[in-house]
């Protein structure tokens, strides 16, 4: 059967630099950084080296969060990996979840997102545009930035069909996490998955499978709390120890930092609560399995019209997730093209 390109999802951080030089000795198409300044490092800080330290591995964004940074601070960006890395970046934009609830907010809305969007393909087409009520223009002199126009192809992770209406007058490609096929009508459908590869006969509750694939499942909770309160979070088994908790560690008004904390990277104390709740057997959502069925779900969402998988390790040991997802996935002794 036919595979997705595999490609890998990494937080921007200490590990990343040497995950990005990984990923390409393995084969991975692409490598792609997230964004959030409340809990991982600066996202164009990290692509910058990494793009010093890799020749072929495509580089990507998922996802920028438009309100993090003027419109005018992400062309600048785009335009520098550009010249340092011609043809390789890919710029996904999403609506933001943690990096928005971590901050207290709630996610932006479809309409400033998509304005954020055009102007930025405004910019960097080398278009004036009206930006806060002021026209603005990348005025770059030519020996100090890529020439414009400069044509990075934009992803928007969108979920409902508001955003993928949006998307499709807007974007190059979707980016998604759970259900759902191309209905044909895209050339670029990303699917980001998490979880574990097993070891031949390992359980998919064993201590060191939950601690790899279980940040990306207590996710889930944090995600009911933010988005359906604390009356849904408390019918989830744990759910109400939990949120005892998070009121003994913060003030009411500082309760959003800590659910946060670790988000899909390492389980606290807190999100144990969760996991010993329902006996240390969590019902993953995500892939694990041993080799050949991330290979079999692998196949079936290329069925399914998927273009690309980017995996999303997290745990105590990252780079071994990134190990066996790609011997798994696209095997030691290939290289994608």
């Amino acid at each position: 059967m036919t595979m997705p390109k595999i490609s890998l999802g990494f937080p921007p951080g200490p590990l990343a630099l040497e995950a990005a030089v990984l990923a390409e000795e393995l084969g991975y198409h692409r490598l792609w950084l997230y964004d959030s300044a409340s809990i991982w490092e600066d996202v164009w800080v990290i692509m910058g080296l990494v793009a010093e330290r890799t020749s072929r591995i495509g580089l990507g964004t998922a996802v920028l969060i438009p309100n993090l940074r003027h419109v005018m601070t992400t062309a600048s960006a785009i335009a520098t990996i550009e010249r340092m890395s011609p043809g390789r970046l890919v710029v996904g934009f999403g609506t933001g979840f943690t990096g928005r609830c971590v901050l207290g907010q709630k996610s932006l809305s479809w309409a400033f997102t998509e304005r954020y969007v055009r102007q930025l393909k405004a910019l960097l087409a080398g278009e004036v545009v009206e930006i806060d009520g002021k026209p603005c223009q990348m005025i770059h002199h030519p020996k100090m930035a890529k020439t414009r126009p400069i044509q990075t192809p934009i992803v928007l992770s969108a979920f409902g069909p508001k955003g993928q209406a949006i998307a499709k007058e807007i974007a190059d490609g979707i980016m998604c996490y759970f259900g759902g096929a191309n209905d044909g009508t895209w050339d670029q459908f990303i699917r980001m998955v998490d979880g574990t590869v097993l070891e031949p006969g390992e359980s998919p509750h064993s201590e060191r499978a939950i601690d790899a694939a279980g940040p990306w499942w207590v996710m889930g909770a944090h995600a009911t709390l933010e988005m359906e309160g604390a009356e849904a979070l408390g019918k989830w088994p744990g759910g109400d120890e939990y949120l005892d908790q998070v009121a003994a560690d913060r003030l009411e008004g500082q309760r959003h930092l800590a659910i946060h904390e670790g988000h899909c990277t390492h389980l606290t104390e807190r999100d144990r609560i969760l996991i010993d709740a329902v006996g240390g057997k969590p019902q993953w959502r995500g892939w694990v399995g041993e080799a050949a069925e991330i290979k079999r779900w692998a196949e079936e969402e290329a069925a399914a019209g998927v273009s690309e998988v980017f995996f999303v390790p997290a745990g105590s040991d990252p780079l071994r997730e990134v190990r066996a997802f790609a011997e798994a996935t696209i095997g030691l002794d290939t290289m994608q093209a």
